[in-house]
């Protein structure tokens, strides 16, 4: 990756094809907005909201364990949200 490049996260909100382990010899794919990490037991896993192109799953999360994902297709990649410095929430006097 050349020095100037900004490393590539997942983002909340953005759109991803991720293509992940299901059997030995067949990969599962799962089409959706990325909602977060989250964890199964002690592994992390990554969070998508499945899409229509799933029929009767479409509006479901999908939880995929880090460890299977085998690729992730960028589809619509959203900016990430800076937040901005919060005011302590403490009076004095």
């Amino acid at each position: 990756m050349p020095e100037d490049a900004a490393p590539i996260v997942l983002t909340k909100g953005s759109r991803y094809r991720i293509t992940s382990i299901e059997t030995r010899d067949k990969p599962m794919v799962s089409h959706g907005i990325f909602r977060g990490l989250g964890t199964i037991g002690t592994d992390d896993a990554i969070s998508i909201e499945l899409d229509a192109s799933h029929q009767e799953l479409a509006g479901k999360m999908r939880l995929i364990p880090t460890h299977m994902v085998v690729s992730v297709d960028i589809v619509e990649q959203i900016e990430e949200k800076k937040e901005k410095a919060k005011e302590p929430k403490a009076m004095y006097g």
